[in-house]
């Protein structure tokens, strides 16, 4: 059985044998994908242990059979392009093309400067997220590329081996303008429950604007709730009734549904939820 269902690990307050042996129980249940978020510190109490999302995914590619892995969602200002794109390559090629690659603007600017990296304003990590997705396109190709930037240069690049297929590119946003920007460029477009519905009909222009088909993107719809909280999802509507919370909301338009799980408890109901399919 294969459900169009997601389920996101909480890697913020987790170990990585707790993620490991959740992404396996999740891939034998028969859920479409795993995903990670892409930070490196935790909020409020700094302390947690936070599991590194790329790390992990890795080497869940490997202890899986059938599951996708992705990240939901890599910011751009963490890696440089050209890094990333061998970093996901490298993974597409050694998971035999299971890789989604979600990435998006940011949004945790203690953790940048605690660490000393970038975090400028949204408008330019929009722009250097568009620049980001040109680099990791050319790449994978294989090269030599060379292409001028005002961020991210390339000069006689060269990326082997190819990945083939290249992983998908979901752009992860939020806002009206991160909507528009995944119609125009992305090969899909996630965003969160509460402002799905409100956002799709400016992706969907922005689709049909740049004369892209939607029967070839991938429209992710995510429910994270108290993302930090300690609240389970027994109650939740992906656990009581997965079917008709899917058919719902693949109505509305999703292709897909991601669902985070911050507990054994969590995974326990959502393996138990499968029954109930």
């Amino acid at each position: 059985m294969s459900l169009p269902i997601g389920v996101t690990l909480r890697s913020i307050r987790a170990e990585p044998a707790w993620w490991l042996e959740s992404a396996r129980r999740l891939d034998v249940a028969g859920y479409a994908g795993i995903w990670s978020w892409d930070h490196f510190m935790g909020r409020g109490d700094l302390t947690v242990p936070v599991v590194e999302g790329w790390t992990i995914l890795s080497m869940a590619a490997a202890a899986t059979r059938r599951i996708t892995v992705g990240t939901f969602v890599a910011n751009v200002m963490n890696r440089h392009p050209a890094v990333l794109a061998r970093m996901a390559s490298t993974l597409q090629i050694a998971s035999d093309g299971r890789l989604v690659l979600g990435i998006g603007i940011g949004g945790h600017p203690k953790e940048h400067a605690a660490y000393g990296m970038e975090f400028p304003e949204a408008k330019e990590r929009a722009a250097r997220l568009e620049e980001a997705i040109a680099v990791l396109r050319a790449l994978w190709t294989g090269g030599p590329v060379s292409r001028p930037s005002p961020y991210y240069p390339l000069a006689d690049a060269v990326a082997f081996p190819v990945p083939d297929p290249p992983p998908p590119i979901i752009i992860g946003g939020e806002t009206p303008a991160g909507a528009r920007l995944a119609g125009r460029i992305g090969d899909g477009w996630s965003t969160f429950d509460d402002n799905f519905e409100r956002n799709l009909p400016l992706y969907l222009e922005a689709l049909g604007a740049a004369g892209r088909r939607r029967a070839e993107q991938r429209v992710l719809v995510g429910f994270q709730g108290d993302w930090l909280g300690d609240a389970d999802i027994a109650e939740s509507e992906w656990v009581r009734e997965p079917r008709a919370a899917w058919e719902r909301w693949r109505e509305i338009g999703a292709d897909g549904a991601i669902v985070l799980a911050r507990t054994t408890a969590d995974v326990d109901a959502l393996v138990e939820a499968v029954a109930r399919w």
